[in-house]
């Protein structure tokens, strides 16, 4: 299988490492700005003889990106964040190329499996109103969003789950909290890789679920291992859906 690099910062650069360790060709890498990129731009032959675009770059981008995956036929992994406002369009753009894209806000496989540990773990919980629930991430200071993808997608995940806990709040609390507030505080600063943290807390005990990031190679492996799960499939699906299949 043949890959093509959207993107060749830190992400891009060990995507080329795993996908290379997992025999995979890597025909084109698309950077308007890299050096080391064997493209600017998306052109014909770009995508020659690629199956499979993985896709890190800035959410501003990220939209146009897919457009291009689509438009030449090839089967995406979006790992960019902030285009999600625009699902209708990508599910249409998909669904008429023929091809697969699956997306996640963060495709390590640890953080997939931390997902699946808060679904049930919300499950159970949803059993006990004596237990209040609150989360908090924390990520390096050149990180550009606030919250995280995944702090998002977790905060969700909660919210499904949790039948007293109505509403999301991500920013700063100048007040008490409602009772059918979800709290999910950010942190910046430093070199922190990505740590996420749910909080099941009652007047007793607390009960904690986190997953710690040591680098992004574990990112990067995920997204990999994506980019094979995608092919010969149409459609657009989440990293859930892969993860299901994956854990029967």
């Amino acid at each position: 299988m043949n890959i093509s690099i959207i993107g060749y910062g830190k992400m891009g650069q060990l995507i080329e490492q795993c996908a290379r360790e997992r025999d995979l060709g890597v025909k084109s890498i698309i950077d308007p700005f890299h050096p080391q990129a064997t493209h600017k731009e998306f052109t014909e032959d770009a995508m020659k003889g690629v199956d499979t675009c993985i896709c890190f770059t800035q959410p501003d981008v990220a939209f146009s990106n897919i457009e291009n995956i689509c438009k030449y036929k090839k089967h995406g992994v979006i790992g960019t964040t902030g285009w999600t406002g625009q699902m209708k369009e990508v599910e249409k753009i998909v669904k008429s190329s023929g091809t697969g894209l699956v997306y996640s806000s963060n495709f390590s496989i640890g953080v997939n499996i931390f997902f699946k540990l808060i679904e049930q773990a919300s499950k159970v919980f949803n059993a006990f109103d004596v237990y209040d629930i609150l989360g908090y991430e924390a990520h390096h200071n050149r990180k550009m969003d606030s919250p995280s993808g995944t702090a998002t997608t977790i905060a969700n995940i909660i919210l499904e789950n949790i039948d007293r806990k109505k509403t999301i709040f991500e920013d700063r609390l100048n007040r008490k909290i409602e009772p059918e507030e979800l709290h999910f505080a950010s942190m910046r600063g430093g070199s922190i890789p990505g740590t996420h943290t749910v909080l099941f807390d009652s007047e007793f005990d607390t009960i904690e679920l986190k997953h710690t990031a040591r680098n992004r190679l574990g990112f990067a492996t995920g997204a990999v291992i994506a980019s094979e799960w995608i092919a010969g499939k149409k459609g657009l699906f989440t990293e859930s859906d892969m993860m299901k299949q994956l854990l029967g």
